[in-house]
């Protein structure tokens, strides 16, 4: 293997590990504000939002068939299903309406 390709393997593990590795060296035995706390517990769902967003908007030419499996997958997982059934009913309601006529 080349030396570039090494150094480079090393440097990306050091910027993956530096900022998961500091929050414990910093805060470690300290209390963050109760503000703080609250607005870190939304980050994974801010994450995820951001990330499905642009797929149920651009994933086919027809905005609609990605509207429909999320709002599937919206009313499904609303009224308390699990993720397996969320995903199977948003699959369900795609493969209907790919069987309609556009």
């Amino acid at each position: 293997m080349k030396n570039e390709i090494v150094w480079m393997i090393i440097g990306m593990a050091l910027v993956t590990y530096i900022p998961r590795m500091l929050p414990f060296v910093l805060f470690k035995g300290k209390e963050l504000p109760p503000f703080l706390q609250g607005v870190l517990k939304n980050v994974p769902y801010a994450t995820l939002g951001a990330l499905i967003f642009p797929g149920i908007l651009l994933i086919q030419k027809d905005i609609w068939y990605g509207l429909f499996g999320a709002s599937a997958a919206f009313i499904v997982s609303f009224l308390g299903a699990n993720v397996i059934v969320t995903v199977l009913g948003s699959i369900a309601v795609l493969a209907l309406y790919s069987l309609l006529p556009h």
